[in-house]
């Protein structure tokens, strides 16, 4: 299944223009890649394209923090607790700053995973979300 379908849903399910949703869906891949490497590494190798649209919106790349207070802050997060910390902060951050609603951004992600256990598997899926806590409660789930 190509992530371009995954993309396509996403825009459907939360009423989104269809660069928004690859900006929410790549998004949440790249939070997922560097929350929990090895599992992200099985899943997205049965996700095609899923790799490519987390590094395009790779969410600890320099640049991808916004400046001033935000960036403060992930940055002191992230020192304090480790990478996954700030990746979960600024994937929301960046999604936030890209005009999505809460209500969006959990749309978006419970697609991204819902898509994730329907093509790929369903206990990894399940494993990811136990390794990082974090990840259910700003993905609604």
């Amino acid at each position: 299944m190509p992530i371009q379908d995954l993309v396509d849903s996403i825009a459907m399910q939360a009423n989104l223009d269809p660069q928004v949703a690859e900006k929410a869906a790549g998004t949440v891949l790249s939070v997922l890649q560097h929350e929990a490497p090895e599992q992200a590494a099985t899943l997205f190798a049965k996700i095609p394209g899923a790799t490519e649209l987390a590094q395009n919106f790779d969410v600890m790349a320099s640049g991808a923090q916004s400046g001033g207070f935000l960036s403060s802050v992930t940055s002191m997060l992230g020192g304090a607790a480790g990478e996954k910390v700030g990746a979960l902060v600024n994937g929301v951050a960046a999604l936030k700053e890209s005009g999505l609603t809460v209500e969006q951004i959990q749309e978006a992600g419970a697609a991204v995973l819902a898509h994730a256990k329907k093509y790929a598997d369903p206990k990894l899926v399940d494993q990811l979300l136990d390794s990082v806590p974090g990840l259910k409660g700003h993905l609604g789930l």
